[in-house]
């Protein structure tokens, strides 16, 4: 039997082909959880809440209305929420001299009014059913506790997100709520394509992990997958799947130019 067999769980943030939203949905569902996945784009949640068996919601995170019928709508659909995860997020590279007031206000609405929004509905939704309870994660980052450059707004807010949790966690768990953050590294994804894509780049980060190579997408979602079952004793935690980098720390730009110039020299030396 599934480690979430019987459970009813949110997947918000997966609605990009192969993203770490849909790779959590697909253990969820294959762990016998009925899935809800949600996101911005209907083709996409579409096709995937057919593959799981499961449900699909529009939502943006952004606004809260959106939030709220999101919670309703996977009641109404599940009759209950005993997990609810938010996946979603931007990667804003940016010189904190050089981030503007409208990239500010848009990483602010997402990752951390959004995950204001997010835990309001689903806590309530948790508070309201009978038995009362429940498993909430906001994925945040590494980044958090290891610093890396030209990343500030991003920090600053995933930073923040994580202080909701706490909050929630110490507030809510009178109601059998749990709530934990999960901190993924440098993760190959939609996201990260193109950063993939630049030679060198990657070898200025492994040598940073001690378990010697990058966290995966499913190194996150096996994370998730535990602090939603009932053998997870857990709450107001941040839980760091990424073999270790918070020991060492993240590359910072002088590594990162080094490594990507040697790796450029080598290519046309070739």
């Amino acid at each position: 039997m599934g480690q979430l067999a019987g459970k009813k769980a949110v997947i918000m943030g997966a609605a990009s082909r192969g993203n770490m939203g849909q790779t959590i949905a697909r253990l969820f569902a294959k762990e016998g959880a009925e899935v809800l996945v949600s996101g911005r784009k209907e083709e996409e949640l579409s096709e995937l809440a057919n593959e799981l068996g499961g449900h699909y919601c529009l939502c943006d995170i952004t606004k809260r209305s959106d939030v709220e019928a999101l919670a309703a709508d996977a009641a109404a659909k599940m009759g209950r929420v005993d997990a609810a995860i938010n996946a979603s997020g931007w990667g804003l590279l940016a010189n904190l001299l050089e981030t503007t007031e409208e990239q500010l206000d848009q990483i602010v609405d997402l990752q951390f009014k959004g995950v204001h929004h997010f835990l309001q509905a689903f806590v309530r939704q948790m508070m309201e059913q009978d038995p009362q309870g429940g498993s909430l994660i906001s994925l945040s980052s590494a980044t958090t506790k290891a610093l890396i450059n030209n990343h500030a707004a991003y920090i600053g807010t995933k930073t923040g997100s994580e202080a909701l949790i706490r909050c929630v966690a110490n507030d809510f768990g009178q109601y059998g709520i749990k709530a934990n953050t999960v901190s993924p590294a440098f993760t190959e994804s939609p996201m990260t394509a193109e950063s993939f894509q630049v030679p060198g780049l990657v070898d200025a980060f492994i040598p940073k992990y001690p378990l010697g190579r990058l966290n995966t997408s499913d190194d996150v979602a096996n994370a998730c997958l535990w602090l939603c079952s009932d053998a997870a004793f857990v709450t107001g935690q941040n839980i760091q799947p990424n073999g270790g980098l918070t020991l060492r720390g993240n590359p910072q730009a002088k590594d990162i130019e080094a490594a990507v110039g040697a790796a450029m020299a080598k290519m046309q030396e070739g």
